[in-house]
């Protein structure tokens, strides 16, 4: 079974009654997962880009899109409109599947690993972690990558408030440090 069937068939009927939810509606979900991977080599050479959405493309399991610098910065040598980084949007299936590799297997494969930070969460109750090597997942080949790079994973829950979000991602089996 997968996660997204758990979530629905033990997960949100949990948590409507440990918070105290009377319509399932309510129920904290996932929405969606951004993945984003900065390449600030990318202004001195393109190639580092396109083996960075070719990394992204592999961990996200769908086609990775290049993000463009908004701004002039003189003294980074980047010019508005050039390619900085690349980014995935998962939701779905997609979205339920990264985050069971997420927790399951990426996770656990980071080096000097002591638990996730259970105060990165805003105001809205949406989690942001960071990771810096690409190749804790094992869709990466170790032998083709040219350089370590690391990425941004925002999930943006559904919850109203900080404590709500917490305890869906708890019942999702992350690992929170105490």
């Amino acid at each position: 079974m997968n996660l997204q069937d758990t979530y629905n068939k033990e997960i949100a009927p949990k948590l409507m009654s440990d918070l105290g939810i009377n319509n399932i509606m309510a129920v904290p979900r996932l929405k969606k997962v951004v993945i984003n991977m900065g390449v600030g080599e990318a202004a001195i050479d393109k190639k580092y880009l396109e083996s960075a959405k070719s990394d992204l493309t592999a961990i996200a399991g769908q086609q990775a899109i290049i993000t463009y610098a908004r701004k002039s910065v003189a003294s980074f040598k980047i010019r508005e409109g050039w390619p900085m980084g690349c980014k995935a949007t998962l939701r779905g299936k997609r979205m339920f599947d990264f985050i069971e590799r997420l927790v399951n297997v990426a996770i656990p494969r980071e080096r000097d690993f002591r638990g996730l930070n259970p105060k990165s969460f805003d105001e809205q109750g949406n989690y942001n972690l960071g990771i810096k090597e690409q190749i804790i997942f094992p869709e990466i080949n170790y032998d083709n990558i040219d350089k370590i790079r690391g990425m941004d994973i925002c999930i943006n829950i559904s919850a109203n408030n900080k404590t709500d979000a917490l305890a869906l991602l708890q019942a999702l089996n992350f690992p929170f440090r105490n």
